[in-house]
C-alpha cells in the first residue's frame, strides 16, 4: 500500500506501457513535447473532460472527468467517463444520491487513434477500474474504449492478465520514479511516433540540416 505522497498519476501507465523512458522523461523530468497525435488526442478529451456533465441515457447514467485513486496501485487520476449501469447482482453496486436504485461502474475511455497491440489503452482503463473498485469495495469485469479512428467502441474484459500487467507497470513506475533514473533506450518502431523523440535521440536529428542551418546564419550575422 502506498501512501498519499507517494502516489503517482494513473494516466502515465499507458506512456509507461508504451515505452518506460518517455515516462520517466514526462513524470521525473518533467519534459513534454507535442506532435500530431498528442494534439488531435488532446482536443478530442475536450469533449469529456467536464467534470459537471452528468446524463441520463435510457438505461445507464453517464458521468464525466470522475477523479479516482488507488493506494494499493498507488495511482491517482480522472476518467473520462464512468458510466452506471443498473446492476442484476446488488452485492456489487454503488448507489448514486441523484438517482435510486443499484448501479454498475463501467469505464469508458477515449482515444483517437486505434486499438494497439501492446495493452497500452487497456492498462489505463483497468487501472482506473481497479481504483474504482478499490474505492467502492466492488468487482469491475468490463469497461470499453472508444477509438475515433474506427468510431466504435472496443469492450475490454478485466481479466486476471490484464490487471497483473497494471500491478506490474505501476510496482515498476514506483521503482523507477524513487531511483530518479531514466531507464536506458530501447530502440523501435514505437520510437518514430514518439512526441519525444528528438529530446529522448537528439542524435537522431538530422546533422546535416543542422550544420547546414548554423553555418550559413553564423555566416551571414559575421558579414
Amino acid at each position: 500500500m502506498y501512501c498519499d505522497d507517494d502516489m503517482l498519476m494513473l494516466s502515465g501507465i499507458q506512456h509507461f506501457r508504451f515505452c518506460p523512458r518517455q515516462w520517466a522523461l514526462i513524470h521525473i523530468e518533467q519534459q513534454w513535447d507535442d506532435n500530431r497525435l498528442t494534439m488531435e488526442g488532446s482536443l478530442m478529451h475536450q469533449h469529456a473532460d467536464n467534470p459537471f456533465y452528468r446524463q441520463k441515457c435510457g438505461d445507464y447514467i453517464s458521468l464525466r472527468s470522475v477523479s479516482v485513486a488507488s493506494h494499493q496501485l498507488g495511482l491517482y487520476g480522472v476518467t473520462d467517463v464512468v458510466e452506471l449501469h443498473p446492476a442484476e447482482d446488488e452485492e456489487n453496486a454503488i448507489s448514486h444520491p441523484r438517482y435510486p436504485g443499484r448501479w454498475l461502474p463501467y469505464p469508458v475511455e477515449y482515444k483517437h487513434g486505434k486499438p494497439k497491440k501492446n495493452e497500452e489503452d487497456e492498462v489505463q482503463l483497468a487501472a482506473q477500474a481497479i481504483c474504482i473498485e478499490e474505492q467502492y469495495g466492488i468487482r469491475i469485469d468490463y469497461g470499453a474504449i472508444f477509438y475515433a479512428e474506427i468510431r466504435h467502441r472496443v469492450e475490454v474484459q478485466m481479466s486476471d492478465e490484464l490487471r497483473e500487467i497494471v500491478t506490474g507497470c505501476s510496482r515498476q513506475m514506483h521503482e523507477i520514479f524513487s531511483s530518479g533514473q531514466l531507464p536506458t533506450i530501447q530502440r523501435g518502431k514505437h520510437c518514430e511516433k514518439c512526441s519525444l523523440k528528438n529530446i529522448c535521440m537528439p542524435e537522431s536529428v538530422d546533422c546535416t540540416r543542422v550544420s547546414h542551418y548554423l553555418k550559413k546564419n553564423l555566416y551571414e550575422e559575421t558579414t
